[in-house]
């Protein structure tokens, strides 16, 4: 079954129930007016604060879109861009795209000007879908991108050089289109995360979109009272194929736009969450916000809660073991993926292991893991080698680039440029990245294994080790740390610290800055070599 077989399910049994929820908190946070002034107000400021919409609506929304694209000239394998913020319109445009036959191509909201029109022309896309809040980067290539494509905005005040998508809308169908769509049929197509240039396009089909929904729910035991709290960005396949979840159970979702401790905890007990996936920097933020006090459980409703877990890079033990001080009863699961993979489950920790915190786990369902060695032979256990996955969520292709497909695709196993190990009890512990290992006087130098215990420093709120080039030994270990609000630590005191480590895995530079992460919460190294390697240089050719 495609997988807009799932919500047209939910339409029939579950017609009138709430598929999903919009809450933007920093709306209602910004009112500093009286009602009369607000009733004044055009566009209303405040109508969007929460919104909701039911199976059935959700479905006829979809509907609606896909007939428009149809009417369009949009047919099966034409590829529909979504550049949108977390909204209520996001899913249903996804789905009206799937069920066309066309594929879906949703871009990151960080996207520059010219990222966008690169992707657009990387992934062949007919119609772009736009929201407010890319008006100024999408005017800026309007005149070149619209010569072969459409332009559809979502929102109040369309712009002149785009069509206005309510309105079209309004006028289609809601009738399911008579498309025959195969389990094999081409689907969507994510873009990586770019952090070494401009990124690659990866296309899936049906088959691997089903399987996550599958992987999800086998995962976490999703049920129809499930109701699941989503923050992170809809193009990234974290949150997509977590929401999966919501899917294939006809449960609730609520999708909250802002971050901060107190947004979390409110929409949890508000909303009645049961389940919710954070990045580390949020669970950080929130454990922050209760040891300072700033905010307390007592203040929300958070019995029903059940959930915990976390994706998208290396979480520190000490992270969750601080969490479970405060949720003690929490279910907590650590979820490794990659969008070749799609998306988080096929390396998962499991609720039943919180023993083995620090691990990313065992071979999610469905999946088959194996570590190999440069040699491309499976290693001893307890040896680092290269994590490699197999299962039905492996992506088709690198679209349009047969080089790179080839070089993470080997027969049905893709290479994940993770390096890992596997403990004598199975568990499979990510060393790092294979492009991120340091090499020092010869040694190898795992920057995860440094930033765990640095972390481990009462006064660090995160922490990103980098090699830095050096003319003796090639490379120096380089810690990049940020100290949480209302703490001190000198580079003597951290210096000191770090004497508990091996000589070679001692930090050689110490440098306290915040610490970048892209919207899927990777740490952003990339640029932390580029803005300090550069410095670096200059330091050593003066002490030359």
């Amino acid at each position: 079954m495609p997988i807009t077989g799932l919500l047209e399910h939910n339409a029939r049994e579950y017609p009138n129930d709430i598929a999903l929820v919009e809450i933007n908190p920093e709306i209602k946070e910004r009112r500093r007016v009286t009602w009369k002034e607000y009733e004044l107000m055009e566009p209303n400021p405040l109508e969007h604060y929460r919104r909701e919409i039911t199976w059935n609506v959700f479905d006829e929304k979809a509907n609606r879109f896909a007939n428009l694209l149809i009417s369009r000239g949009i047919k099966k394998d034409d590829k529909v861009g979504i550049l949108l913020m977390n909204c209520l319109e996001w899913l249903p445009i996804y789905f009206g795209i799937l069920k066309t036959g066309a594929i879906a191509v949703p871009l990151n909201f960080r996207y520059a000007s010219d990222e966008i029109e690169y992707c657009l022309d990387l992934a062949d896309v007919n119609i772009l879908v736009f929201g407010p809040e890319f008006i100024g980067r999408v005017e800026e290539i309007a005149e070149r991108i619209s010569k072969n494509r459409l332009l559809f905005f979502v929102g109040e005040h369309c712009p002149s050089f785009a069509e206005d998508y309510n309105s079209m809308t309004a006028n289609c169908s809601s009738m399911k289109p008579e498309i025959e769509i195969r389990d094999e049929d081409n689907a969507a197509i994510y873009f990586s995360s770019g952090t070494t240039g401009f990124p690659k396009a990866i296309l899936h089909n049906h088959i691997s979109l089903m399987h996550s929904c599958r992987v999800e729910q086998n995962h976490h035991g999703q049920t129809k009272d499930d109701v699941f709290l989503c923050i992170p960005p809809l193009y990234h396949t974290g949150a997509k194929m977590h929401w999966f979840g919501s899917l294939i159970s006809g449960g609730k979702a609520v999708l909250l736009k802002g971050t901060k401790p107190e947004f979390v905890l409110d929409a949890v007990s508000k909303e009645h969450c049961t389940i919710v996936w954070l990045l580390v920097p949020w669970a950080q933020d929130i454990l922050d916000a209760l040891d300072r006090g700033d905010l307390k459980i007592e203040d929300y409703e958070l019995s029903q809660w059940r959930l915990m877990h976390i994706g998208a890079q290396p979480v520190p033990p000490s992270l969750i073991k601080r969490w479970m001080t405060y949720f003690p009863n929490h279910q907590y699961d650590t979820n490794y993926g990659l969008s070749e993979s799609i998306g988080p489950g096929c390396v998962h920790l499991g609720v039943d292991h919180i023993h083995k915190v620090g691990a990313i786990g065992v071979p999610g369902y469905g999946w088959e893991v194996k570590i190999v060695g440069e040699d491309g032979q499976i290693v001893k256990q307890g040896d680092v080698g290269e994590l490699c996955v197999k299962g039905p969520g492996v992506m088709t292709c690198y679209y349009k680039n047969p080089e790179a497909t080839d070089e993470v695709l080997k027969g049905d196993w893709l290479y994940t440029g993770d390096m890992a190990m596997q403990d004598e009890d199975g568990f499979i512990f990510l060393v790092d990245r294979k492009k991120d290992v340091i090499i020092s006087g010869g040694e190898n130098i795992y920057p995860v294994q440094i930033e765990d215990f640095i972390r481990t420093n009462n006064a660090v709120k995160d922490v990103a080790v980098i090699g830095l080039p050096d003319k003796r030994l090639g490379e120096i270990t380089a810690a990049i740390i940020e100290i949480k609000e209302g703490f001190t630590c000198t580079e003597e005191e951290m210096t000191e610290f770090c004497l508990k480590l091996p000589r070679y895995k001692r930090p050689k530079k110490l440098i306290f800055a915040d610490i970048p992460r892209n919207p899927t919460g990777k740490i952003e190294k990339p640029k932390l070599r580029k803005m300090y390697g550069a410095e670096h240089l200059v330091e050593e050719q003066n002490r030359g």
